[in-house]
């Protein structure tokens, strides 16, 4: 499925405003179509005079009208004059008589999208960008009940303000939070003094659930608000404007364990305000949820920072070990076990720092290249270490033997291949769908055959690679002209 931007640059008639003013009106095509009981299609102009529709959306009040998804299709010719009037026209035009579509009677209401040029005046671009059109199915037409005839008022109230530019606002917020109010969720309806004309029952239960026992019409909302608010707790500066319907926010409050999340759309006719909508969610398992997240989130960082002290420790006390072992063997082998735990010690450090279990595994190399230098300057060695690619970012489970593996290689490249000369080492990364390809090489002296993989390092490296990994090492030497290392690791478990 093509994206809105695509099928709107397929056009070549859009700037990146009107696209962006799109993208902002269909956030909210869903409210608009649960709030007319209809389905809602955004059609963008073609360059042959056509449209093509790029946003569809079906209410969850009512019956779809559309089977099938509208979206990359050309208007039907039914709809093809009404749709062109309001364009050309710039106005609202409304069906003169039922319409019908697949033997299912329907009513189209065809309103143009009018974009505000900036938010601090009224000036609107001098024609249309898009027509929105409401199609409603009259097939299962009754009596409506007072929460539909004021749901549909709402909707013909934004519609209103589509035409005019007033909406979407450039002062809401860029995108809904987790947890954000639908129309079904509760709604309320306030005049411009701020007093509740309608209040659905979701609403009220809402409000109830917090500590308010009345009801809700013929009540000030701010008021309302005020009563059932803890007097010691701290309140979002916000919360004023948004339950006095005068500005395009969203806050939570807090009541009796309760949390409720509202959401205030300003209404405006002929540019004056004319009351607001307030859409207001229960989110106390939610936002109870998120707090949990939090938590574990802040607990699984200290834990990863107390591993990464410990380590630390650990590789300390391994140090002055060895700089007391009475014999070199016993010193290096110490030094060596030194190496590895400050290796496991860098991917901790890193995972303290963020708040998933994943690391980018460039930045964990880098410093672990660090610990190499030490190396060098223990052989008298000069060393050039070049890395090219990239790791890309991976599961803790993975960079830890990776990192420590890693660790091992480069350290037998400056100790067997480059002891007591200059040298390069160059490592190059290659990550696709499949695998990830490590490759590390020398230009030391290499190492004879029979030695390669006989070590302590490289039982440790095959360990780790296959053993942890389930990938594959092969080495590969030459007299004279280095060793190169190949490590293949597939990424099928890497994502799982």
């Amino acid at each position: 499925m093509s994206t809105l931007s695509d099928l709107i640059h397929r056009q070549g008639l859009a700037s990146e405003e009107d696209i962006d003013w799109l993208h902002m009106l269909i956030g909210d095509a869903q409210l608009l179509a649960d709030l007319a009981f209809a389905d809602i299609v955004i059609w963008t102009p073609t360059a042959d005079g056509s449209f093509v529709s790029v946003s569809h959306h079906r209410p969850s009040s009512a019956a779809t009208l559309f089977y099938r998804d509208v979206v990359g299709q050309r208007i039907k010719p039914q709809w093809s004059a009404q749709v062109s009037g309001a364009f050309e026209e710039g106005k609202i035009v409304d069906s003169s008589s039922p319409d019908w579509y697949e033997e299912t009677p329907t009513r189209v209401l065809a309103v143009p999208v009018m974009r505000r040029l900036n938010p601090t005046s009224a000036e609107n671009a001098p024609r249309p960008i898009a027509v929105l059109t409401r199609h409603t199915n009259l097939s299962e037409t009754r009596t409506p009940s007072r929460q539909e005839l004021t749901f549909n008022e709402c909707a013909d109230d934004l519609f209103g303000m589509i035409a005019a530019g007033d909406f979407p606002d450039l002062g809401a917020p860029s995108g809904p939070r987790r947890g954000a109010p639908r129309a079904n969720d509760g709604l309320i309806r306030l005049d411009v003094e701020g007093i509740t004309t309608f209040a659905s029952p979701n609403a009220l239960s809402a409000f109830n659930r917090m500590g308010f026992v009345d009801e809700l019409e013929g009540e000030s909302l701010a008021e309302v608000t005020t009563q059932i608010l803890p007097g010691k707790q701290d309140i979002d500066e916000s919360l004023p404007l948004v339950v006095t319907g005068r500005a395009p926010w969203r806050t939570d409050i807090e009541a009796r364990g309760v949390t409720v999340s509202l959401r205030t759309i300003p209404l405006r006719h002929r540019g004056e305000r004319a009351g607001a909508i307030v859409l207001c969610r229960d989110v106390s398992e939610l936002r109870h949820q998120e707090r949990e997240l939090i938590t574990k989130d802040a607990t699984i960082r200290e834990i990863h920072h107390r591993v990464k002290n410990n380590l630390q420790t650990v590789a300390s006390l391994l140090r002055i070990q060895a700089r007391r072992a009475r014999t070199e063997e016993g010193a290096e082998a110490l030094t060596q076990a030194m190496r590895r735990v400050s290796a496991i010690a860098v991917v901790h450090d890193t995972l303290s720092e963020g708040l998933n279990q994943a690391v980018d595994f460039d930045d964990v190399f880098e410093r672990v290249l660090m610990l190499i230098a030490e190396v060098a300057s223990s052989h008298n060695t000069k060393v050039h270490p070049i890395k090219t690619g990239t790791f890309g970012v991976l599961p803790s489970e993975y960079a830890t033997p990776l990192a420590l593996a890693l660790t091992e290689l480069v350290t037998n490249a400056v100790e067997h291949g480059l002891a007591g000369r200059e040298g390069k080492v160059e490592i190059v990364a290659q990550r696709d769908a499949e695998n990830l390809t490590v490759l590390v090489r020398d230009n030391g002296v290499g190492l004879p055959e029979g030695r390669v993989g006989a070590g302590l390092g490289t039982q440790i490296v095959r360990t780790l690679i296959q053993g942890e990994l389930s990938g594959r090492i092969d080495w590969h030497t030459v007299m004279g002209a280095g060793t190169e290392v190949t490590i293949e690791v597939p990424m099928r478990f890497i994502r799982g």
